[in-house]
């Protein structure tokens, strides 16, 4: 029993010293945490959001107000046609660039309507004066002003803007006049 108990011995040591270095290897290294940190349940002071008063809107001194006025009052130029025409000439289209402008900033609705003299037929001037207030409201539109601000009408010969029967007064009365509608 002897011999058993000295080999045993240092087997004890061996297996005591080998749990004692392997239970020292596999120890958890402490995780540090921050304390917790205390509930305040008493309600924080409400600050009020600073708000800007508005400022009333002032109207500008320098603004039109375009739909209380008629567009000759406001810059709008009446164009003029030759004898028997529809088509523009180039300063009719120059005074409806101009006029374009006005209208796109005024943004109102507008009503063309479309003259002739007294030479010719009834029938026959007001279709020629639809022609020519057709031709009008294309231009613009082609120029920007949006065709729904636009309506078209014809007078022929029947609302003059110059009385006589002679080449000065019908060349007034051919004409594309712009008014409200």
């Amino acid at each position: 029993m002897m011999v058993t108990l000295r080999k045993l011995i240092p087997v004890t040591v061996l297996l005591v010293l080998f749990l004692a270095v392997a239970s020292g290897c596999s120890k958890k290294q402490p995780v540090e945490t921050e304390p917790p940190v205390p509930v305040d349940n008493t309600p924080a002071e409400v600050i009020p959001e600073t708000t800007v008063p508005e400022t009333p809107e002032v109207p500008d001194a320098n603004a039109i107000d375009y739909k209380s006025l008629q567009p000759s009052e406001y810059g709008v130029e009446d164009v003029f046609f030759g004898f028997d025409k529809y088509d523009l000439d180039d300063k009719a289209m120059a005074t409806l660039a101009r006029d374009a402008r006005i209208l796109k900033e005024a943004g109102v609705m507008v009503l063309i309507s479309g003259h002739c003299d007294e030479r010719g037929t009834v029938e026959y001037n007001l279709a020629l004066g639809e022609k020519r207030a057709r031709a009008v409201r294309d231009y613009l539109a082609s120029l920007g002003v949006p065709e729904s601000r636009m309506l078209i009408t014809s007078y022929g010969e029947n609302k003059p803007f110059a009385t006589g029967h002679n080449e000065d007064a019908w060349a007034q009365n051919r004409r594309a006049h712009f008014e409200n509608p």
